[in-house]
């Protein structure tokens, strides 16, 4: 399969930056998502963006369609759309790489449902040449943050939020709110080098979910440097429901399991936690101990306070309630997929690529 570019383009333009966004079903924000890369203050010349589509059904592939018939003349970076038969993530990343342009040398992650400002393609390029002056290794990729997006509203997206930006929501991960460029094993949008990604085969295909995280170890484990920096920075639209927020938990736990089984060294003493006071309060309990609720009583403690602290800055007394209640979804579904990963194969998700 060859990528075919617009009439006229294919031998005018060699793009060194190519944006991947690999789709299912994102008709409702992937215009948002193409607007923001097709006006980037990086010169059209240098950039292409490629979407690769899973099968999706919303009317995703129309739109992309669209947008390429509008936005194809020599003021818009090159846009390209490509079926996906693997449907998954690292299905459509290893498909771009194979097939992109040689002229490319950044391959930078992308997402349906994320938005980026106008300078946002040549920000990471400076990010890149900061992050190479640091590095005491070949850099391999350079991350950013991730915010929430302006358009989120309702309670249940603010406490979602809340949860992730805290550190025991998700222990420093890709959402955390850092505010320095530094090293890291969990950059989250990689920008990638080309040459690093095929010199340790590109993405796992094996993982449906976590197969960043996956990569990201493997690029290390061969040598490599990671970083993030706090700009620019990925808007993305989060999980509004609890039903998907409940989702997202379990699958996390599920694959992190299975990238543990690959990487044991990669573990991390704070995921388990939950299984721990879960199984200490249990012992105490069944010993007859007198306080064995001191350790139920000391979480629902520290939730109330990042509760009222929540409640306070957002001036929404359902903070009291909602905050604590996505914690305990995330820390109890997260906990019931770990276990999970050691019994089943994974499968496809229902609500996103």
């Amino acid at each position: 399969m060859n990528i075919a570019y617009p009439d006229g383009m294919n031998d005018e333009r060699s793009p060194s930056v190519a944006t991947v966004i690999p789709v299912y079903n994102e008709a409702e924000h992937i215009e948002a998502c193409l607007h923001g890369l097709l006006h980037q203050t990086l010169a059209p010349s240098e950039h292409m963006i490629l979407v690769l589509d899973g099968g999706s059904s919303d009317g995703t592939v129309a739109k992309v369609e669209a947008f390429i018939a509008c936005f194809c003349g020599p003021e818009y970076p090159t846009l390209q759309l490509m079926n996906n038969p693997g449907r998954t993530v690292p299905h459509a990343r290893n498909l771009a790489l194979e097939h992109l342009p040689q002229s490319v040398r950044f391959l930078v992650e992308m997402i349906g449902h994320a938005e980026v400002q106008p300078d946002h393609l040549e920000k990471r390029l400076e990010s890149w040449s900061q992050c190479t002056s640091m590095a005491s290794r070949p850099l391999a990729g350079v991350g950013v943050r991730v915010v929430a997006s302006e358009a989120e509203e309702g309670p249940v997206s603010r406490w979602i939020e809340s949860v992730l930006a805290s550190k025991i929501g998700q222990s420093g991960g890709q959402f955390s709110p850092f505010s320095r460029t530094e090293p890291t094993d969990v950059p989250a949008f990689v920008m990638h080098d080309r040459t690093a990604l095929e010199a340790v085969n590109g993405w796992d295909a094996s993982f449906i979910t976590s197969q960043d995280s996956e990569l990201s170890m493997r690029l290390v484990k061969a040598g490599y440097g990671l970083y993030r920096t706090p700009e620019p920075a990925v808007a993305m639209h989060k999980r509004s429901t609890l039903g998907q927020w409940w989702r997202m938990g379990h699958r996390y736990g599920f694959w992190r399991t299975k990238v543990l089984m690959r990487h044991p060294r990669r573990a991390r003493w704070q995921e388990f936690l939950p299984w721990f006071g879960f199984l200490a309060t249990l012992g105490l309990l069944l010993n007859g101990a007198v306080f064995w609720w001191a350790l139920p009583a000391a979480y629902g403690g520290v939730l109330f306070v990042l509760a009222f602290v929540n409640a306070f800055a957002h001036r929404s007394l359902a903070s009291l309630f909602g905050v604590p209640l996505c914690f305990v979804m995330l820390h109890t579904s997260f906990s019931i997929g770990l276990v999970d990963g050691l019994l089943r194969k994974g499968r496809l998700p229902r609500d996103r690529g």
